[in-house]
């Protein structure tokens, strides 16, 4: 009797598997199902990228996050993070979160988007008076060593306790590139 149980109750447990959906699963997925990266393409994104813009390098690292927990849509999802460093010319740190835990990165995927093809991301920074945008990546050549980014900045409404509140807009750090090409290194 004690075998049936046992064999009953690993069947059970087998067949309660979370149903697997790929990362172009342009719809709702059910509670506790997991959007996976089926066809491997994260990992062509892994690795640090270097751009030059405005006098300044940055190097954005990115990786792949497996199987992770998502509480906002309540199903388990592959995706990627990044995290940045930039410089000024001279090697100086202007901004630098590289060394944040994974789960504390301030740049986060979304997902393929389904009208363009193009992988977005999240970027959100407590640090710098809760300044946010969306980001769009996507390789401009064959062998995906070059990778377009477009960063849209959100217009954030910026408390007064903040550091910046007096300052101008345009004089706001800018931690975060409009718009360049990152060279895979």
């Amino acid at each position: 009797m004690k075998n049936i149980f046992l064999i009953i109750t690993t069947f059970f447990a087998i067949s309660c598997k979370a149903q697997t959906f790929p990362l172009r699963s342009f719809s709702d997925l059910p509670v506790n199902s997991y959007e996976k990266d089926t066809n491997n393409e994260l990992p062509d994104y892994e690795g640090t990228w270097k751009g030059i813009w405005n006098n300044k390098a940055i190097y954005v690292t990115l990786k792949k996050i497996t199987n992770k927990y998502d509480n906002t849509f309540k199903y388990y999802r592959d995706y990627l993070i990044a995290k940045f460093k930039v410089t000024d010319l001279n090697g100086l740190v202007l901004f630098d979160n590289t060394n944040l835990s994974d789960d504390h990165a301030k740049i986060k995927g979304g997902g393929f988007r389904k009208i363009d093809d193009k992988y977005s991301l999240i970027y959100i920074d407590m640090d710098l008076c809760e300044r946010s945008g969306d980001i769009l990546i996507h390789f401009t050549d064959a062998t995906k060593t070059k990778l377009q980014w477009h960063y849209s900045q959100d217009e954030n409404f910026i408390e007064p306790d903040c550091f910046y509140y007096n300052y101008a807009p345009q004089d706001y750090p800018q931690p975060l590139p409009k718009n360049i090409v990152l060279t895979k290194q």
